[in-house]
């Protein structure tokens, strides 16, 4: 039978909306597929060309070496050397199971690790720079670099490189200012200076290392090779960028007054610190901190976490902590020239006004004592300083307290002359110290962190150097050469220049001072003298050390007690006199009296720095002092 199909009944509408909506979605699915084929094919074929053309090339990084770091006279501080360095690209290595463990065992043997060890170290050094090589093991023989190229099959992604390494030519002199190179750290990695780095450059981190960072860091090189579909290099060199090196940091200090200051703290077996710098222009010729620390530690790939915790531990008195510029203590008798300067400017001394000294003074219900109940009877400025009578000052400090917040001239002068701030000099990590007022004592009061609010007797304290001042020894030397040079706060710096490879100077380093104070030459002129007399003339607190010195010097003895420690010993040296060029300040942790320990220390530190023969130095050892300040 024969059916007449195109007569039949058209199809329902629902029916007929579905077709049509099931072929626009097809249709738009074509376009989709048709324009992303036409994109890829057309639009950025060159580009994906060019990608699948870089697979087969890499590129390695050719590490650039770093400037040399040299004293005043050329004496090397810190050089580079070439070392051989165990390395794992860990994205050559098997991705899992057995054989990863194989190989990793492997290089466990040969890296003299533990297995655990090479595993751990992966694990971090790949969370913290996924990118770079896992350095396992620095300086390995040659012997391991030929065996690992005869058995390349049994390592994957293991190879021994040439890097360049911190070498400290001088041992661990000064180790605290020299600082140390690290790789950078991811977080670094976002600040502008590092922003045109990579994962596993090494920069800087801390001293002058991280400080001139820009001037010693070189520009890498790179090398682009041709490699197979796994990796492995497949022909000769496609080309080469040559590293350039990095430019030379030329510093203020002499290496032989390093030395010579290191070597005077090593003796007294105690920790200390010292700087010696130059009034007028705030080049620091030494500076030292003991204990110290062996600054090729941190040239190594992996530093054991006992070796680091050690150089912090309070047991073995922190050897990492700088001691001029980080640690701050109290400072005894070495203060009395700024309660000098603040009694003179604010009217309440002149140089030639008397204070009687019976050896006591009661203020409010208080008895203030001098060192030893020793007498001094009716003494000027000059004298005062000479024999360090802590009455003549505990009356300074008494007449000048004020109870506003900010506290009277006392505190006024420490802020002027840079106490309770950092001096800017071109060390990281400076403390800043304590420059104790009203406002001050009294919140902590509030805060319930001490027992009692200001009260007269802070001031009488303060005004001797005792009490909740602090301050480090570098803050020390600053503040006594604004009184040497008439009233410039320096800026302390360390850098002095940097130079090309061909030794052309491309940058000197000269900062001006911060600002300056208002010292009249007749102030200056007294303190001096009064110093002098302290340091050479019979009385004076420290002439058992400086009688019979050849040149002649001024200078100032401090006990300071710092509970729960032994008194702590300082002796700070301006030198020659009249015209100071030289400022030596130097403390000694639970030292005892400063003519005991600090200032023995200053005379070594001085001989190197003013050229003087220790045997043309007469023994005054047995001369009779004032007191022991």
């Amino acid at each position: 039978m024969f059916v007449d199909n195109w007569r039949r009944p058209p199809l329902p509408a629902q029916f007929a909306l579905r077709v049509a909506v099931l072929g626009g979605i097809a249709l738009v699915l074509f376009a989709i597929v048709f324009l992303r084929l036409w994109y890829l094919e057309v639009l950025s074929g060159d580009r994906y060309l060019a990608e699948a053309q870089n697979n087969q090339v890499r590129e390695f990084t050719v590490q650039a070496p770093r400037g040399e770091i040299v004293d005043r006279e050329g004496t090397p501080l810190v050089e580079n050397r070439t070392a051989l360095e165990l390395q794992v690209e860990t994205n050559e290595l098997p991705l899992k199971g057995k054989r990863r463990q194989r190989v990793l065992d492997r290089v466990a043997e040969v890296a003299d690790m533990s297995g655990d060890r090479v595993r751990k170290e992966i694990r971090r050094q790949t969370r913290e720079l996924p990118a770079s090589p896992v350095s396992l093991r620095r300086d390995v023989p040659y012997e391991l670099v030929y065996y690992l190229r005869e058995n390349q099959n049994r390592f994957p992604g293991v190879s021994v490189e040439r890097v360049h390494v911190r070498r400290y030519p001088q041992g661990d002199l000064a180790a605290h200012l020299l600082g140390y190179v690290r790789e950078v750290d991811r977080d670094d990695l976002k600040s502008p200076p590092y922003e045109s780095l990579s994962p596993g450059d090494m920069v800087g981190q801390d001293g002058l290392e991280r400080t001139y960072d820009s001037i010693l860091r070189g520009v890498n090189g790179a090398t682009r090779v041709q490699v197979d579909a796994v990796g492995r290099p497949t022909g000769g060199q496609l080309s080469v960028r040559e590293p350039r090196a990095g430019n030379d940091l030329v510093v203020s200090l002499d290496a032989s007054v390093q030395e010579a200051g290191e070597a005077a703290l090593e003796r007294r077996s105690l920790p200390g610190a010292f700087v010696a710098m130059d009034v007028n222009s705030g080049e620091v010729v030494g500076m030292g901190s003991v204990p110290t620390f062996d600054p090729s530690l941190f040239a190594r790939p992996l530093i054991p976490q006992a070796e680091f915790d050690a150089l912090t531990a309070e047991a073995n008195n922190a050897p990492i902590t700088n001691r001029a510029t980080q640690a701050v203590y109290p400072v005894g008798s070495t203060f009395k020239p700024f309660a000098a300067l603040a009694a003179l400017d604010s009217g309440d001394l002149t140089p030639e006004r008397v204070i009687s000294d019976p050896g006591s003074i009661e203020i409010g219900d208080q008895v203030f004592t001098n060192a030893g109940e020793v007498a001094h009877g009716d003494v000027a400025l000059t004298q005062a300083l000479q024999v360090s009578s802590d009455v003549f000052f505990y009356t300074l400090g008494m007449e000048m307290n004020e109870a506003t917040d900010e506290g009277g001239p006392l505190q006024e002068w420490l802020f002027d002359l840079g106490f309770g701030a950092t001096t800017g000099i071109d060390i990281p990590n400076e403390g800043e110290g304590r420059v104790p007022t009203p406002e001050w004592r009294n919140d902590w009061y509030r805060e319930g962190l001490t027992d009692r609010p200001w009260s007269i007797g802070d001031n009488v304290q303060l005004a001797i150097g005792q009490g909740d001042f602090q301050a480090n020894p570098l803050q020390m030397a600053v503040a006594y050469a604004a009184i040497a040079n008439g009233g410039e706060i320096v800026r302390p710096h360390v850098g002095l220049e940097a130079t090309d490879s061909s030794g052309q100077v491309i940058q000197e380093i000269d900062p001006a001072p911060r600002r300056e104070v208002e010292i009249a030459p007749e102030w200056r002129q007294t303190i001096l003298d009064g110093l002098h007399g302290a340091a050479m003339e019979p009385g004076g607190t420290s002439f058992g050390v400086f009688g019979g010195y050849p040149i002649e010097i001024a200078g100032k003895t401090g006990t300071a007690e710092r509970p729960p420690h032994e008194d702590q010993s300082w002796y700070v040296a301006l030198a020659p006199y009249p015209d100071p060029k030289y400022v030596v300040a130097t403390t000694i942790e639970e030292g005892g009296f400063g003519a005991d320990a600090a200032a023995p220390a200053t005379l070594e530190i001085l001989n190197e720095l003013l050229n003087v023969n220790p045997n043309r130095v007469e023994d005054v050892s047995g001369a009779e002092s004032a007191v022991l300040d």
